[in-house]
């Protein structure tokens, strides 16, 4: 089923993601949550109250609060790591390597509010590495789900997967992209949400919608694009790519991320081994300047009229 671009309303998908967690937490006993004093922003309150002695609170200290989740791991748990994305993968990235992948522990790292959410706190608090450090981590699940409803279906999939996992959870509200859609969220498979045959564009995380959008404009212009929410970033779904690349013969990336190593950097290793074409990679090139979310997407290009804008680049409209 190819979804319809709607003008529906838009949601936090933090919050479905604590609704969710709690709900798998009332019929799972080993699934606990870490977090480093974010119990509010993190959407835990709700999950504290009912599950006191299942939220382990472990201050400001992210670098302890990996390796104690691997330790509850090692102990039969399954422990949620919820802490604002860029001090998760910053602080903690020798742990997120060397305690949770290097030993294959079932540990769900849940990146908060990633990407430039935190806008108006600076540089700091942007989270647009996260993607090209972890990438690089041997048998780390890489997940962004895009709506609600993936991001539902993606937490219950996390529980069952049994192996580490670092999930983005947005907290810049997005539209619903999943509806029609014949199976919401499989590990390590694209989601074709539009059909088209001039050129594709694969995006991921809060950029589907705006794919989508731009997508609508383009459609106008005669321009034909397909679609494809690449909600696994690793392993990244590498025949939909290569299909991508000869049906339509031209491919754009979007991600709120640094075009380093992230999801456009992923894209274009398997395109230029297996069928080269034309691509512009829209993401983050640098460090990003303090101001909203919604002016920082804009100011990199990021919403559906640099979308569109780089799709007629690339076609020479």
């Amino acid at each position: 089923m190819i979804a319809e671009t709607t003008t529906a309303a838009t949601f936090d998908c933090r919050q479905i993601f604590a609704e969710t967690l709690i709900q798998l937490a009332r019929q799972d006993s080993r699934i606990v949550a870490v977090c480093n004093d974010s119990v509010g922003s993190s959407n835990l309150i709700a999950f504290q109250k009912e599950f006191p002695d299942r939220l382990i609170n472990v201050g400001i200290a992210e670098q302890n609060m990996v390796g104690v989740a691997a330790g509850l791991a090692n102990g039969g748990f399954v422990p949620f790591v919820c802490c604002a994305a860029p001090f998760l993968t910053g602080r903690a990235l020798e742990q997120i390597k060397a305690d949770v992948a290097y030993n294959g522990y079932h540990v769900v790292l849940c990146g908060m509010s990633p990407g430039v959410a935190y806008g108006e706190l600076g540089p700091t608090h942007h989270s647009i590495e996260d993607l090209s450090w972890l990438r690089a981590i041997t048998d780390l699940a890489i997940v962004m789900p895009a709506d609600p409803d993936q991001t539902r279906a993606a937490v219950q999939w996390a529980v069952a997967y049994g192996k580490p996992v670092f999930m983005r959870v947005g907290r810049t509200k997005v539209p619903s992209v999943s509806a029609g859609q014949n199976e919401t969220f499989a590990f390590g498979k694209a989601n074709l949400l539009r059909e088209g045959r001039d050129l594709t564009v694969i995006a991921t995380g809060g950029m589907v919608g705006r794919a989508l959008e731009a997508a609508d404009d383009l459609a106008k212009d005669g321009i034909n694009a397909r679609v494809l929410n690449m909600a696994t970033i690793h392993p990244l779904d590498e025949a939909a790519v290569i299909a991508a690349a000869r049906e339509t013969g031209a491919i754009i990336t979007v991600e709120e991320a640094m075009v380093q190593g992230g999801l456009g950097a992923a894209v274009s290793g398997i395109v230029v081994q297996n069928a080269p074409v034309p691509m512009r990679i829209l993401g983050i090139p640098g460090f990003a300047p303090t101001g909203s979310a919604e002016f920082l997407l804009d100011h990199f290009g990021l919403n559906r009229a640099g979308i569109a804008a780089a799709a007629r680049s690339l076609k020479g409209a």
